[in-house]
């Protein structure tokens, strides 16, 4: 009786922590740390700053990237946090709610975030395909997309019902991979953009999927009227609409510039019509590699005039999109293939397989 008592007493115990609304939590990037003053402020995945007091009981545990559960956790101590790592803190909220004094946090390094997204990212360019979605089959549960290759737009089967497949997509207004939703294929729609991650059959028109994910997303074609570098926001004219559009760049969108001669090869390639066999000049076949392969620039290389191609989630406010990724160098693709933007797949999406960015709960 002793021992269903104390588990009984425990539960009680836990059940009161998660109703007592004034025991929150901040999950963030540590910005700054007053080891002395036994205080870090993180910037939130929100978006605000909160300052964080560290209780005098508070424990300390670091742990790997994708793991589940805390058994592979360590005990650390305040000094083994750097600026840079991410946190999850539990405690109790100030008032003001711009402040938390933690009884718990728990902690995943920069360098191991930072190794891991390399290897995710590797594994993706290694066995992950990319595409638009041409038709869906709510009997087999099979997705066909649309993919470029070297030979130009092929189709791509997918049995989304193959296994135990992780179906996720992205939220609305959202460009990172950890706001995404458990999904199902009745979520999906032709037209959606979407990645899987599985393996090719042999003759390349079939891929079992372990991991698909899917977003509402648009290609949107423009031309920048000015930058505002200091508040992250660019306004651009929509070529299609010809409407005013404010784009924001958030810490997680990618601006990249396509160099000539790669935004020449891409405007032949996205010009072909379907299985006809386009130039294969340039590094590698797959034309997201390509684009990866691009290098980044800054808000403030940003010229008006400039034209570009927005990757977006489709959001509540049609006047406003958050980038993506946002390709700037396109005049070539938007003078000879218009419309064969809509095919392509820009980019990184934010892509974190497994949940490396995800604390256990």
């Amino acid at each position: 009786m002793g021992t269903r008592l104390v588990a009984l007493l425990m539960l009680v115990a836990s059940l009161s922590v998660a109703q007592d609304p004034a025991v929150n939590r901040a999950i963030g990037v540590v910005s700054e740390i007053d080891a002395a003053a036994k205080r870090i402020t993180v910037k939130t995945d929100t978006g605000p700053q909160i300052s964080i007091s560290l209780a005098a009981s508070a424990s300390y545990l670091r742990v790997p990237p994708g793991e589940k559960d805390l058994k592979n956790a360590a005990k650390i101590t305040l000094g083994d946090i750097g600026v840079g790592d991410r946190v999850l803190a539990r405690g109790t909220s100030g008032d003001d709610k711009t402040s938390l004094l933690a009884t718990s946090v728990i902690v995943m390094s920069q360098a191991e975030l930072a190794k891991k997204h390399e290897m995710d990212q590797a594994e993706w360019r290694r066995r992950g395909v990319a595409g638009v979605i041409t038709a869906l089959n709510p009997d087999t549960k099979e997705i066909t997309i649309s993919v470029r290759t070297r030979e130009g737009a092929k189709p791509l089967t997918i049995p989304a019902s193959a296994g135990a497949v992780d179906i996720r997509r992205y939220a609305p207004d959202s460009v990172r991979f950890s706001d995404a939703k458990p999904s199902a294929f009745a979520d999906m729609k032709v037209g959606d953009q979407l990645r899987a991650l599985g393996t090719k059959s042999d003759d390349g028109s079939r891929l079992t999927p372990e991991f698909v994910v899917t977003g509402a997303f648009l290609n949107v074609a423009a031309t920048v009227v000015s930058v505002d570098a200091a508040n992250k926001n660019i306004k651009v004219t929509d070529l299609d609409t010809k409407k005013p559009l404010t784009v924001n760049i958030s810490a997680d969108s990618t601006i990249r510039k396509l160099a000539p001669p790669i935004a020449n090869m891409l405007a032949v390639r996205l010009n072909a019509p379907p299985g006809a066999n386009a130039p294969s000049r340039g590094p590698g076949g797959d034309m997201e590699q390509m684009i990866e392969r691009q290098p980044t620039i800054e808000l403030a290389d940003l010229k008006p005039g400039d034209a570009l191609i927005i990757a977006s989630t489709a959001g509540a406010d049609p006047g406003k999109i958050t980038a993506i990724t946002l390709l700037a160098g396109v005049e070539p693709i938007l003078t000879s293939a218009p419309k064969g933007r809509q095919g392509m797949v820009l980019g990184n999406w934010n892509l974190d397989m497994g949940g490396g960015m995800a604390f256990p709960q």
